[in-house]
Formats: structure tokens, sequence, C-alpha cells
């Protein structure tokens, strides 16, 4: 299995428990899940996947600490690695901005040589409209801790079987 890093932004915490809970799922160990406000290319350079989660704010909006980390990350040479997604948004309250965040950082990422994995079929969530959404699957990884809670640990479990396949 490749070296994994995973980096949350989270404001109020949820994203970061995701974060904890996608790596004590997969055998990460707790100092290779950071705060994207530390993420650096020196860091990022450790690890063959990085796992990258963020919440959405505002109006479908990046999480703050992310700014930087985006500009850190568009400036490395990421050929040859793997970059996995998740995001958490309020389907209910925010269905026109769902994950949004997600699909910033998949935008942002583009035509950095990173391969992308980890898409999740949008089947079975209900929103009306999202950037992390391309042809029916979500970028990575789309939770809703708001309102489906009840599903994020099937959610995640049926992820890390796909990230696992494709490493």
């Amino acid at each position: 299995m490749k070296k994994i890093g995973i980096f949350y932004g989270s404001t109020t915490g949820t994203t970061e428990a995701i974060a904890r809970a996608i790596a004590s799922k997969l055998d990460v160990g707790s100092n290779d899940v950071h705060d994207a406000a530390k993420l650096t290319a020196e860091l990022a350079g450790q690890y063959d996947m990085l796992i990258l989660g963020s919440s959405t704010w505002g109006d479908g909006e990046l999480q703050d600490d992310w700014h930087d980390a985006v500009k850190v990350l568009k400036g490395m040479n990421l050929a040859g690695k793997c970059i996995a997604l998740f995001g958490c948004g309020d389907s209910a309250s925010y269905s026109d901005t769902f994950c949004d965040a997600m699909g910033i950082l998949h935008e942002e990422l583009q035509g950095t040589g990173c391969q992308f994995c980890g898409a999740v079929d949008a089947d079975g969530y209900t929103f009306d409209s999202s950037k992390a959404v391309a042809d029916g699957q979500f970028v990575g990884l789309a939770l809703d801790e708001a309102n489906e809670s009840d599903l994020t640990d099937g959610r995640i479990d049926a992820w890390i079987k796909t990230l696992c396949n494709q490493n």
C-alpha cells in the first residue's frame, strides 16, 4: 500500500472527525493526519497518496484553511501521486452548493500531474446542484453529517474499497 497522508480543512470539527475516521479505517497513523493550514510542499511530498477533505462554506466556498494549502499543492509537481477527495456538506439547507468545496479542490488541482481516484456515484444523494459532480459522479466522497450521518460509515467503507482497489 502506498504511503497515505490525509489533509483536512475543518472549522467546526466535523471534517476533522471524518478525516480521523478515514485514517482509522485505513490504518493511517495520527501523525499522517494533518490540518490543511499546516500543509507544506515538503510535508505533502512525503506521501504517494493524498486524501484531501474540506467542508463547504457560504455560497459553496472552500474552507478557509485550504486557501493557502491549494496554492502550495498547485505549485508542486504531483505526477505519480494519487489524490482522493472527500467533502462535507448540508444537502438540505445548501442543496444548490452541496459539497462544492470538494469540486473546487478537484478543479484547482487539474494540471498538477496528479491522478484522481475515489469517484462516487451520485445516486442515493438528494441535492440540487454541486460543483463536485461530473458525469453523474462525485469527484470524491460526499458526506452529509447534518442530515445523513447514519449513512457515513457505510459510505466511507464503500469508498475505501474503491481506493484500495486502485492502489
